[in-house]
């Protein structure tokens, strides 16, 4: 059985650097629906849930096991002198990805794409489960996947402006800027293969952890550091932390609150009303090999006697603005074979099964 009842899926490793003075007992919460900051909430109960892992002792071992090492990494890169190491970007990127899998919000939007399924398939039982079964299915699956972000390289962002940096109640960030500008991809769903993966996490106020694909973008930085003096840039990275969040963010000082509030309200029209967008499509036209399918509505769906495709899609913000220092490589790279896995990295594109060859394409 599991050690620990109260189990966090923001670990308080990460909230401690936003907490009161970076006491552990103390932080501000910012909730999106009531406007206001909520002043002094204790920090136990922040991001928690009893038994939310279960009460497997070998699981809850190994998110410690992860946590532990994150603390490690982010005392020793707040040290002087400190330069981002290989190590220290492996672990950082490991987190990345756990905190990514592991929250509410995530477990949310799996249970919702199990109950849209129940509703359209006549075996139902199998895909009935709660929030707490589907956190335990991704924390199983992160030992298979652990590794899938670390071709993309990363640098650490220095906060030199008076904005502080907010995390929230999720707090790793899956972005890409090429795949919401782009025309030839524009309005499409991407995932952690793509190209243009941007990868984002505030460490402290002051600290933050950025990951990219190294073909699409450039950033200038110095032994793993950049600067940002510009607080446009610094809003540029909150706003992804409120646009992305499930319902709070976190202020370590309630005299940044008018600051925060502000922009709140910059980033509250891009914040998408919907998560996800479900596909429905029924066989319309078979001809030797090939199926053509066509798209219809739930109701056609459920009418239909012939064979229907599912097909969840997740919906992507777009932030009002990037932060100046992520720039276009030139020349950079993207790579497809023109089928359903769209545009991926290098890594992907020599590595994936496909019955097409990759082909590489000029990123601008």
């Amino acid at each position: 059985m599991a050690s620990n009842k109260n189990q966090h899926f923001v670990p308080r490793v990460h909230l401690r650097p936003f907490t009161v003075d970076e006491g552990d007992a103390a932080i501000n919460v910012f909730n999106l629906d009531r406007k206001r900051l909520i002043p002094n909430a204790p920090v136990k109960n922040q991001c928690s849930r009893d038994y939310f892992y279960g009460q497997d002792e070998n699981l809850e071992s190994a998110i410690r096991a992860v946590e532990g090492a994150y603390g490690s990494v982010l005392n020793d890169l707040r040290k002087p002198g400190r330069f981002l190491e290989p190590e220290h970007k492996t672990v950082l990127l490991r987190f990345w990805l756990l905190q990514s899998m592991r929250t509410e919000a995530a477990s949310q939007r799996s249970v919702e794409m199990a109950a849209d399924l129940h509703d359209f398939s006549e075996q139902r039982d199998p895909f009935a489960f709660g929030i707490k079964d589907a956190v335990q299915i991704a924390m199983r699956t992160y030992a298979d996947v652990m590794s899938i972000a670390e071709d993309l390289k990363s640098c650490l962002v220095r906060n030199r402006t008076r904005v502080p940096f907010i995390t929230s109640d999720d707090p790793a960030v899956l972005t890409n800027r090429w795949y919401l500008e782009d025309k030839r991809i524009h309005g499409r769903s991407f995932g952690l293969q793509s190209s243009g993966a941007l990868a984002l996490l505030p460490l402290t106020p002051r600290l933050a952890f950025v990951a990219y694909d190294g073909d699409v973008y450039s950033i200038p930085h110095q032994n793993g550091w950049v600067d940002a003096k510009r607080e446009a840039d610094v809003r540029a990275l909150n706003q992804h932390q409120l646009l992305h969040c499930f319902a709070n963010v976190f202020l370590h000082d309630t005299k940044y609150e008018e600051l925060l509030i502000e922009q709140y309200e910059a980033a509250l029209p891009r914040r998408p009303p919907e998560r996800r967008r479900v596909h429905l499509a029924v066989r319309d036209v078979t001809a030797g090999d090939h199926t053509r399918y066509r798209v219809v509505s739930a109701e056609e769906a459920k009418a239909a006697e012939s064979d229907t495709l599912f097909h969840s899609e997740n919906v992507h913000y777009c932030p009002t603005q990037w932060p100046a220092f992520i720039r276009w490589r030139a020349p950079g790279a993207v790579y497809t074979n023109g089928t359903g896995l769209k545009y991926v990295r290098a890594r992907f594109a020599a590595t994936l099964q496909s019955h097409r060859d990759f082909w590489r394409e000029a990123v601008r």
